[in-house]
């Protein structure tokens, strides 16, 4: 039988589906709800906190750095849970209803502490909820990407739908990114920072309306192939062996971590510094729709960049463009050659970084997708929801090691958030901070990847005549 055969065939069975146009529309709408709640979270949490609420930054990083080891047992167990559902409506569909409906109250709830609250009573109210948070996001994300490799074959389908998702998801990144710090005060009906607890509150609501919305959409439109209820499936300690034993997944699993902190730790401190070294903190909005845009723009045309370059290649070029665009901003903080007015010089580093995110973010997925079929050919066992847990659970801990980071950075470089004016010896450290430990993690990244990674275009097309084969 001929490879186009056994395809045909896979398909006619309802193992492999070609998704239509509006289908692949309401993934890609979900892929945009997601991080619409995601980035909320990452980009703004610590800031509500610590200068909305005057709460330690120190103890806020504390909080999410234990979380994240929580996560560490959370995540798997989540993944495996999702493998062994078996219901009519698919494996991977009644969990991302039920888990976004779970996960869109905890954002709000964050967002939403009772101002009748003490401090000792906010410091709970954030543990429970946060915590609550990183238990419930996992049972909508996992199943929501294992979805890619459980219904594309390899090659271009799986690399369009990858692009089509991380492109929404972009988009869904710079909706808070770009709007909250303006929306925030319209919804305070207030300038005053002590009143922004207000416009958080409202906007999360909003946000989480949104997510909901974006996820039925999702769970109705894309297709999902039934689970047989009387079908095996394999032991908890098997699920782990396979996933430990898969070491492609766990390179990209390390390549994913090196990445996301790079971005979170600059993410977390970017805001900071528009509003005390560059003094324009309205200009940074501005600056994040520019640099959102870039990201956009790349994962959309990744399929046409994978007409002429490698994943290997479009990856490595990531890392590169990357590095160049914060090395660019730390010399245009020693260069002075930024001020309130000219500020919009940043955004030259700032699409570059963003650039090189993009385009990382979407062959991370496509390359995490890849190492499914190669466990399934090295360990004859196929474990979508246990490998993608680990991409859930490195967002996360890459998202709350940025946190802890940065709030650690705040406290030892004396950063005074009531203060209108900082030390120049502070203003020097938040740009090292902001940059240099994010040029060397991707650096590390490089290395990391050009050691370990071998699941290039040629062995991908073994994996898939192997697998061909076994049908």
């Amino acid at each position: 039988m001929s490879v186009e055969q056994v395809w045909t065939k896979a398909k006619e069975e309802g193992y492999i589906m070609k998704l239509k146009t509006g289908q692949k529309a309401a993934f890609g709408f979900g892929a945009f709800g997601k991080d619409v709640v995601y980035m909320l979270i990452s980009s703004y949490l610590l800031y509500y906190y610590n200068v909305v609420l005057g709460m330690s930054s120190v103890f806020i990083g504390t909080v999410m750095m234990a979380a994240r080891v929580f996560d560490a047992f959370n995540d798997p167990i989540m993944g495996i849970i999702v493998a062994k559902t078996k219901t009519r409506w698919g494996r991977f569909r009644p969990w991302i209803l039920a888990g976004t409906v779970l996960n869109a109250v905890t954002i709000y709830a964050l967002y939403a502490t009772p101002e009748s609250m003490g401090d000792s009573a906010q410091r709970i109210w954030l543990i429970v909820f946060y915590f609550a948070w990183g238990i419930t996001y996992p049972l909508r994300d996992i199943p929501f990407w294992s979805m890619i490799p459980a219904i594309t074959e390899p090659g271009e389908d799986r690399e369009a739908l990858t692009s089509l998702a991380r492109t929404c998801s972009g988009i869904g990144d710079a909706i808070p990114t770009v709007l909250t710090m303006t929306i925030v005060p319209i919804l305070s009906a207030s300038s005053a920072i002590a009143d922004y607890r207000i416009g958080f509150r409202w906007w999360a609501l909003i946000v989480a309306v949104v997510f909901v919305i974006s996820e039925l959409i999702c769970v109705l439109k894309v297709p999902e192939k039934p689970i047989e209820t009387t079908a095996p499936t394999s032991s908890v300690g098997q699920m782990f062996r396979t996933l430990f034993a898969n070491d492609q997944a766990m390179t990209v699993v390390v390549s994913i971590i090196l990445v996301y902190t790079s971005v979170n730790i600059c993410g977390n401190l970017v805001l900071y510094f528009f509003q005390f070294d560059v003094g324009n903190e309205g200009a940074y909005s501005i600056f994040a729709a520019v640099a959102f845009a870039a990201q956009v723009l790349v994962m959309m045309i990744v399929p046409a960049l994978r007409k002429k370059f490698t994943k290997a290649q479009l990856f490595v070029f990531g890392f590169l463009i990357q590095i160049a665009g914060f090395l660019v901003i730390l010399a245009m903080a020693f260069g002075g050659v930024y001020t309130p007015e000219n500020w919009y010089i940043l955004c030259i580093p700032g699409i570059m970084i963003y650039l090189g995110y993009g385009m990382l973010n979407v062959i991370m997925t496509i390359f995490l997708s890849d190492s499914v079929d190669y466990g399934e050919v090295k360990n004859h066992t196929r474990e979508e929801s246990v490998i993608f847990s680990m991409q859930t659970f490195t967002v996360k801990l890459a998202s709350g090691l940025a946190v802890f980071l940065a709030g650690i950075v705040v406290d030892l470089i004396h950063l005074e958030t009531d203060a209108a004016v900082q030390s120049a010896g502070t203003l020097t450290q938040l740009r090292m901070w902001m940059t240099i430990p994010s040029v060397l993690l991707l650096i590390v990244g490089i290395i990391v990847f050009k050691k370990c990674y071998k699941l290039d275009d040629a062995k991908m097309d073994e994996i898939k005549k192997t697998l061909e084969e076994r049908k």
